[in-house]
Protein backbone atom coordinates (compact mmCIF):
# COMPACT_ATOMS: atom_id res chain seq x y z
CA UNK A 1 0.00 0.00 0.00
CA UNK A 2 1.26 3.48 -0.89
CA UNK A 3 1.84 5.59 2.20
CA UNK A 4 1.63 9.38 2.35
CA UNK A 5 2.63 11.23 5.49
CA UNK A 6 0.73 14.26 6.74
CA UNK A 7 2.04 16.37 9.59
CA UNK A 8 0.12 19.31 11.00
CA UNK A 9 2.68 21.43 12.83
CA UNK A 10 0.70 23.42 15.38
CA UNK A 11 1.22 24.06 19.06
CA UNK A 12 -2.49 24.61 19.69
CA UNK A 13 -3.81 21.70 17.62
CA UNK A 14 -1.27 19.35 19.21
CA UNK A 15 -2.59 20.42 22.64
CA UNK A 16 -6.22 19.92 21.60
CA UNK A 17 -6.99 23.64 21.90
CA UNK A 18 -8.46 23.60 18.43
CA UNK A 19 -9.36 21.03 15.81
CA UNK A 20 -6.77 19.92 13.28
CA UNK A 21 -8.45 21.29 10.17
CA UNK A 22 -5.30 21.92 8.03
CA UNK A 23 -4.05 18.33 8.15
CA UNK A 24 -7.51 16.96 7.39
CA UNK A 25 -7.78 19.33 4.42
CA UNK A 26 -4.45 18.08 3.01
CA UNK A 27 -5.68 14.48 3.20
CA UNK A 28 -9.04 15.40 1.66
CA UNK A 29 -7.37 17.14 -1.28
CA UNK A 30 -4.98 14.27 -1.95
CA UNK A 31 -7.89 11.82 -1.91
CA UNK A 32 -9.60 14.07 -4.45
CA UNK A 33 -6.47 14.39 -6.65
CA UNK A 34 -5.27 10.78 -6.58
CA UNK A 35 -6.94 7.67 -7.94
CA UNK A 36 -4.07 5.62 -6.54
CA UNK A 37 -5.16 4.25 -3.19
CA UNK A 38 -2.98 5.37 -0.31
CA UNK A 39 -2.79 5.13 3.44
CA UNK A 40 -2.30 8.44 5.25
CA UNK A 41 0.22 8.28 8.09
CA UNK A 42 -0.91 11.18 10.20
CA UNK A 43 0.65 13.28 12.97
CA UNK A 44 -0.23 16.48 14.80
CA UNK A 45 2.84 17.85 16.56
CA UNK A 46 3.96 21.12 18.18
CA UNK A 47 6.26 23.68 16.58
CA UNK A 48 9.42 22.04 17.95
CA UNK A 49 12.22 21.61 15.43
CA UNK A 50 13.63 18.40 16.91
CA UNK A 51 10.17 16.81 16.99
CA UNK A 52 9.45 17.88 13.39
CA UNK A 53 12.82 16.47 12.25
CA UNK A 54 12.25 13.18 14.08
CA UNK A 55 8.75 12.80 12.62
CA UNK A 56 9.96 13.55 9.08
CA UNK A 57 12.76 10.99 9.43
CA UNK A 58 10.38 8.34 10.79
CA UNK A 59 7.85 8.86 7.99
CA UNK A 60 10.51 8.74 5.26
CA UNK A 61 12.90 6.12 6.66
CA UNK A 62 10.79 3.75 8.75
CA UNK A 63 7.19 4.14 7.54
CA UNK A 64 8.22 4.21 3.86
CA UNK A 65 6.14 7.22 2.84
CA UNK A 66 6.76 8.33 -0.75
CA UNK A 67 5.38 11.80 0.03
CA UNK A 68 5.17 13.78 3.25
CA UNK A 69 3.31 17.07 3.42
CA UNK A 70 3.48 19.38 6.39
CA UNK A 71 0.96 22.08 7.18
CA UNK A 72 1.88 25.12 9.22
CA UNK A 73 5.01 26.58 10.72
CA UNK A 74 6.20 28.27 7.51
CA UNK A 75 5.81 31.94 8.43
CA UNK A 76 8.25 34.36 10.07
CA UNK A 77 6.97 33.94 13.66
CA UNK A 78 9.49 32.87 16.28
CA UNK A 79 7.91 29.40 16.65
CA UNK A 80 7.73 28.77 12.86
CA UNK A 81 10.55 26.26 12.25
CA UNK A 82 9.10 23.78 9.76
CA UNK A 83 11.39 24.86 6.86
CA UNK A 84 14.46 24.63 9.09
CA UNK A 85 13.49 21.10 10.16
CA UNK A 86 12.83 20.12 6.54
CA UNK A 87 16.18 21.47 5.37
CA UNK A 88 17.95 19.66 8.21
CA UNK A 89 16.63 16.22 7.15
CA UNK A 90 16.62 16.55 3.34
CA UNK A 91 19.42 15.42 1.06
CA UNK A 92 18.33 17.64 -1.86
CA UNK A 93 16.29 20.81 -1.70
CA UNK A 94 13.74 21.60 -4.42
CA UNK A 95 13.16 25.36 -4.07
CA UNK A 96 10.92 25.50 -7.15
CA UNK A 97 8.04 24.12 -5.08
CA UNK A 98 8.21 27.03 -2.65
CA UNK A 99 8.73 29.52 -5.47
CA UNK A 100 5.60 28.25 -7.25
CA UNK A 101 3.49 28.33 -4.09
CA UNK A 102 4.58 31.88 -3.24
CA UNK A 103 4.00 33.08 -6.81
CA UNK A 104 0.45 31.70 -6.77
CA UNK A 105 -0.25 33.06 -3.30
CA UNK A 106 1.00 36.54 -4.28
CA UNK A 107 -1.85 36.69 -6.78
CA UNK A 108 -4.20 36.40 -3.80
CA UNK A 109 -2.57 38.14 -0.81
CA UNK A 110 0.40 40.52 -0.50
CA UNK A 111 1.56 38.78 2.67
CA UNK A 112 2.58 35.71 0.63
CA UNK A 113 6.09 37.18 0.58
CA UNK A 114 6.30 36.24 4.27
CA UNK A 115 5.85 32.57 3.43
CA UNK A 116 8.83 30.21 3.63
CA UNK A 117 7.41 26.99 2.14
CA UNK A 118 10.02 24.66 0.72
CA UNK A 119 10.44 21.08 -0.43
CA UNK A 120 13.18 18.50 -0.58
CA UNK A 121 13.96 14.83 -0.81
CA UNK A 122 15.04 12.27 1.73
CA UNK A 123 15.80 8.92 0.14
CA UNK A 124 12.77 7.98 -1.96
CA UNK A 125 10.52 10.47 -0.17
CA UNK A 126 9.44 13.93 -1.29
CA UNK A 127 8.80 16.32 1.61
CA UNK A 128 6.69 19.43 0.93
CA UNK A 129 5.91 22.25 3.36
CA UNK A 130 2.44 23.73 2.89
CA UNK A 131 0.92 26.76 4.60
CA UNK A 132 -1.34 26.30 7.61
CA UNK A 133 -4.62 27.78 6.37
CA UNK A 134 -6.94 25.30 4.58
CA UNK A 135 -7.76 27.72 1.73
CA UNK A 136 -4.05 28.38 1.15
CA UNK A 137 -3.30 24.64 1.29
CA UNK A 138 -5.71 24.07 -1.60
CA UNK A 139 -4.39 27.03 -3.60
CA UNK A 140 -0.81 25.83 -3.22
CA UNK A 141 -1.46 22.12 -3.80
CA UNK A 142 -3.34 22.87 -7.02
CA UNK A 143 -0.19 24.57 -8.36
CA UNK A 144 2.44 22.04 -7.29
CA UNK A 145 0.60 18.71 -7.29
CA UNK A 146 0.86 18.19 -11.08
CA UNK A 147 4.65 17.83 -10.61
CA UNK A 148 4.55 15.57 -7.56
CA UNK A 149 3.85 12.18 -9.23
CA UNK A 150 6.74 12.66 -11.69
CA UNK A 151 9.06 13.75 -8.88
CA UNK A 152 8.19 10.55 -7.01
CA UNK A 153 8.86 8.58 -10.23
CA UNK A 154 12.33 10.16 -10.36
CA UNK A 155 12.90 9.12 -6.73
CA UNK A 156 12.02 5.53 -7.74
CA UNK A 157 8.90 5.62 -5.59
CA UNK A 158 5.46 4.20 -6.41
CA UNK A 159 3.60 5.28 -9.54
CA UNK A 160 0.91 7.75 -8.49
CA UNK A 161 -2.03 8.35 -10.81
CA UNK A 162 -4.15 11.47 -10.56
CA UNK A 163 -7.83 11.85 -11.36
CA UNK A 164 -7.68 13.63 -14.74
CA UNK A 165 -11.15 15.11 -14.17
CA UNK A 166 -9.79 16.96 -11.14
CA UNK A 167 -6.07 17.51 -11.71
CA UNK A 168 -3.73 16.20 -14.39
CA UNK A 169 -0.22 15.12 -13.44
CA UNK A 170 2.57 16.09 -15.79
CA UNK A 171 4.92 13.40 -17.01
CA UNK A 172 7.24 13.93 -20.00
CA UNK A 173 6.33 11.99 -23.11
CA UNK A 174 8.59 8.96 -23.69
CA UNK A 175 11.09 9.41 -26.50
Amino acid sequence: MVKIGVINVSDRASQGIYEDIPGKEAVRLMREYLVTEFEPVYHVIPDEQDQIEDTLKTLADEDGCCLVVTTGGTGPAVRDVTPEATEAVCEKMLPGFGDAMRAESLNIVPTAILSRQTAGTRGKCLIVNLPGKPKAIQECLEVIFPAIPYCIDLLEGPHLETNPDVLKAFRPKPK
